[in-house]
């Protein structure tokens, strides 16, 4: 147990590691930030412009606008999760892993 304890404090006080720290959270929450502004700019559209989203695509239609918007909502949210998970894969995981490794040794 004490092995693990020093490693963890030698991970945690690496200048790398909180490099990393802070570039992985600006990143999530840049992309937390984006879905956010999205979901909530559906939502006062939604409370201030119903009458917008109640449009038609096309004439006879009866999907609207509205239906438009949300699925480009759900469909921001899983480009952002992509996203994220493609560079936490390529750069994040992989340079914990070094710090970790460097920390065990």
């Amino acid at each position: 147990m004490q092995k693990h304890a020093v490693s963890c404090a030698l991970v945690r006080e690496n200048p790398r590691f909180r490099s990393l720290l802070r570039r992985r959270n600006r990143y999530a929450f840049l992309l937390a930030g984006l879905i956010m502004l999205a979901y909530f700019a559906f939502i006062l559209t939604l409370a201030f412009h119903p009458d917008w989203l109640a449009r038609p695509l096309a004439r006879g239609m009866t999907a609207n606008l509205g239906i438009l918007f949300g699925l480009g909502v759900i469909a921001l949210t899983v480009l952002v999760t992509v996203l994220y998970v493609r560079r936490a894969n390529r750069e994040f995981d992989p340079e914990a892993l070094e710090i970790r490794r460097q920390a065990l040794k």
